[in-house]
Order: structure tokens, then sequence, then C-alpha cells
């Protein structure tokens, strides 16, 4: 895929791919007699720590070592009863439970005064680091050979390389700006929420003291607000906490979705940007894809991809393109109108965005519903006459969607050989790309058992 269909211009490299929340809680909470814990299993669910979904796998290394877990039984002890995850940083609540730091906290932040899993009233919301049990977690690892959690954990940062680092000097003052973001007065929101968003696109160490300070909640709460200026940098604060791999589970509990929809419909041309730059961001991780693809965004992004700013239409485009290898938002881009714009792009004299259009129209070309519709808005005369005028990627993408809507379909095949792309497939088979060249052969000969029959 083009560059500019595989990373957003907005993020840093992230080094990431994916991160996972948690497979079936319903299955997860339930005790050894069968019997299940509803408190647990209603906490889970206020928090939307799931979303039922399959998750597809493109075998990146997070997907390995999720397998090595699958395979391996982690104590039950060791998994936080909210997310279900293995926990780095267990704290100890009121009435003795153990929770995963940042969990317990959102649970609190959002109003909440009992503990999760007994309902018990907490006399007071002190969370206590517990340092047995993250001592044994931490030797459960290393003697199983599995990566243990890394992130924020009494003060210090663990690095990629073992090591940690001390960060207890920089979570004051950090600390002190996120709750700045809750003040009442307007102006201190304004300024904090600005600090935030210098400071989230720093360093990845400030990512990460950011969201342990509790700050995504209240992030997402501020991407509602009537000021433009908060608005806007809310959203861009989210969208470079969520570089930071473990943030992204965070934000999508905190149900960032929704609101950074709204925000890319109705928001100035900067925040627009930024929210479909964050949907791309938050849909690298596989599960998040069906959860966006159903809350609505695929129309809104379609809409910016036809009436936005350049670089709206971009950071669009790259998120239609990563939504739409989950197989079930095909479908939905298309009832969106997304060939449409797409033709659009091919054709627009400019020829500025008709590479994302072709890679676009490469993935949806797999899908019944979309073969239709790319043959209804009349597009194959498009890509043939791509077929002799366009740069050698425009050609391989041209041919790669043009094998994929005649197979298996004489009447498409035919509409290809009348439309006369013999000639320029058989020049691309010699002189194109790799792929080009098998693209196109294979081309001919589908065209040449057509001519036979």
């Amino acid at each position: 895929m083009g560059n500019r269909l595989t990373r957003s211009r907005h993020i840093e490299n992230s080094g990431g791919v994916s991160h996972k929340v948690a497979e079936n809680i319903q299955t997860a909470v339930s005790g050894s007699n069968g019997s299940k814990d509803h408190s647990a299993y209603q906490v889970a669910s206020e928090l939307n720590v799931v979303d039922g979904g399959e998750k597809d796998s493109l075998g990146n290394k997070s997907g390995e070592d999720l397998k090595k877990h699958d395979t391996l039984k982690i104590p039950d002890d060791f998994l936080c009863p909210i997310s279900l995850e293995l926990m780095r940083d267990p704290v100890i609540v009121a009435t003795g439970q153990t929770y995963e730091r940042s969990y317990m906290q959102r649970w609190i932040d959002t109003g909440n005064s009992t503990c999760p899993k007994t309902q018990q009233k907490l006399e007071h919301l002190t969370l206590t680091p517990n340092y047995v049990l993250r001592s044994l977690i931490t030797q459960w690892c290393a003697e199983h050979k599995v990566e243990q959690p890394t992130g924020l954990a009494n003060g210090r940062i663990k690095k990629s390389d073992g090591s940690f680092r001390d960060v207890s000097g920089d979570m004051a003052p950090i600390q002190a700006i996120v709750r700045k973001l809750s003040s009442r007065l307007i102006e201190e929101r304004r300024a904090a929420v600005s600090e935030v968003r210098s400071l989230s696109k720093r360093s990845t160490d400030n990512r990460i003291l950011i969201a342990g300070a509790g700050a995504i909640p209240v992030l997402v709460n501020l991407l509602t607000s009537e000021d433009t200026s908060i608005q806007e940098n809310a959203v861009t604060s989210i969208l470079n906490l969520s570089i930071y791999e473990n943030n992204k589970a965070l934000i999508m509990l905190a149900g960032a979705v929704p609101s950074i929809v709204q925000v890319l419909r109705a928001g100035s041309v900067e925040a627009r940007e930024n929210a479909a730059a964050t949907l791309f961001s938050l849909s690298l991780a596989d599960e998040n894809k069906i959860i966006i693809g159903a809350s609505g965004a695929i129309p809104a992004l379609v809409e910016l991809l036809e009436n936005g700013s350049t670089r709206g239409k971009k950071d669009a485009a790259t998120a239609l393109f990563n939504l739409c290898i989950y197989q079930g938002n095909k479908g939905r881009a298309v009832r969106a109108g997304i060939i449409t714009a797409l033709l659009k792009m091919l054709t627009d004299s400019r020829n500025c965005m008709v590479d994302e259009a072709l890679t676009i129209l490469s993935v949806l070309a797999s899908n019944q519903e979309a073969k239709v519709a790319i043959v209804k808005a009349s597009t194959i005369p498009v890509l043939i006459d791509l077929l002799r005028t366009g740069l050698p990627r425009n050609k391989e993408n041209a041919s790669a969607i043009l094998l994929s809507l005649c197979k298996r379909d004489p009447e498409n095949l035919a509409c290809i050989s009348r439309l006369g792309a013999v000639i320029p497939l058989t020049e691309l088979a010699k002189n194109g790309t790799e792929r080009a060249k098998r693209k196109a052969t294979s081309m001919l000969e589908h065209l040449r058992r057509l001519q036979q029959n």
C-alpha cells in the first residue's frame, strides 16, 4: 500500500499494531461452578471493556503474544476482575480486592464509590499498590517467558530493554495539569487542554504519564465542549495519546468513539481532520475496526472524503482504507456512497488522490456488494484508461481491481474486452511492476478463455 495509506501524517511512528482488551467476558467472569459474577459482568459492560465481536488476526507480534497467553493458563489472581487482563500495576481498594490501577481509576472517575466485585461501599478511594502480587506476576512472567505488561508503575516506566526509568519527578506537574482539565473556569480548561496537547505530542513518556494521571476520560468529556479551541485540542490530545499502544484500549474503554464521530461530523476543519486521524490510529487494533465500523463513523468519513479539506480527505481515505480491511465494514462503506466519492477522485483533473482511491477500491473489490456498485458507477472505463495513462503503481492497482471484478463474472469480463483492455494489458504484462505483470497476465488468460467459448 502507498505510504499515505499506511500511516497518518499527523501521527508519529508508534512501532506497534494491536492491543487486546478482552475476548469473552461472560465466560471469564464465571466462577468454577459456572455461576456468573453478575457484579463484575455489569462493571465490565458499563465500562465498555468488550464489544462481543470477533477480531481478525494480522499475525503481528502482539497477536503471537496473545496466542502464547491463550495456550498458557494465567492464574486467576493475576487477572484484573474488570478487564480480565494480566495486571501490570495491581492496586488494593478499601474492601481488600485487587484491580489493575487504570481500570479501577476509570471506575472511580465515572462517579462510582463501590467495589466492582463485591458491590460494598468503599470507605475511602485510596488505591494502594499491591507489591506482593506485582512481584509474583513478575516471577511468573519470567518463569513462563511471557513478556510482562509495560507502562507506568510506581513512578517508573519500563523500557523496551527491561530496565526502568524513574519519572516520579514528572508525575506531579502532569497530574496538576490533568486536574485543571475539570476546572469550573473555562480559561483554565482551555489552557490545560492546550498544554496536554503539547505534552502528548513530545514523547512516549508523556503519553504514558498523562494517561496514568487519568486524563483520557476527562478529554473524552471535553470532546462535546461548545468551545472550538477546547474541542480541537481535546481530539488532538487523544490522537497523540493513541500513538502509545496501551492507550488505545483506555481510549476505547472511556467510550470515546461516539464523541469522536460527532466531532468528525460537526467540528471545525482541524478538529474533523484530527478526528479522522484518531479513528485511523484506533482502528490499527483489529477489534476496534468492528466497534468503529458499527459506530456510524464510516458515513461521516465518506462525507469528509468528498467534501473535506485536502488534508481531511487524505485522513479520511487512510481511515476508510484501514476500516475496510474488515469484511463487515465494506458493505457499510458502499452504502455510505464511497464508490461515487472514489470515482470523483479518479477523474479529478488535479490527479492528487488517484493512488488513495485505487488502493481503497482494490480492498473493496473482493466484496460482492462493492463489485456491483463499482460496475454500476461506470468505473471500468476509467480503470482501463488508467491502464494506458496512469503511473506504474496506478496501473498495478487498476489491473488488480479489474481482475477482481471479472472473476466468476463473464458479463464484466466481456465489458472489459469490448472496451479495448487487451492492448494496455498486453503492454503491462511485459513492462509493468512484478505485481502488475501477474495481474495483467491473469486478466489476459481470462479474456482468451472468453474468446474461446
